[in-house]
């Protein structure tokens, strides 16, 4: 019998990985600043959509993967 007080070591996993455990995050990270950007043609920049754009380059600078390939 295991002790019952550990961590459970299956439920951390990388932010970078880009395996099965990691789903789509990448791909839900760039969907997501594609659609940011096509917001902000539509509707001109917000502080909202300005402070989302940051959040979401960090996310993408997190998962090493440059803006300007995308758009």
């Amino acid at each position: 019998m295991g002790l019952n007080n550990k961590r459970p070591r299956y439920l951390n996993y990388s932010v970078n990985k880009k395996g099965p455990k990691s789903g789509n995050k990448i791909q839900k990270a760039v969907r997501h600043y594609e659609w940011l950007l096509k917001r902000k043609e539509s509707e001109g920049e917000t502080k909202w959509i300005r402070n989302a754009l940051e959040f979401a380059r960090a996310r993408l600078k997190k998962y090493s993967i440059h803006p300007e390939n995308i758009a």
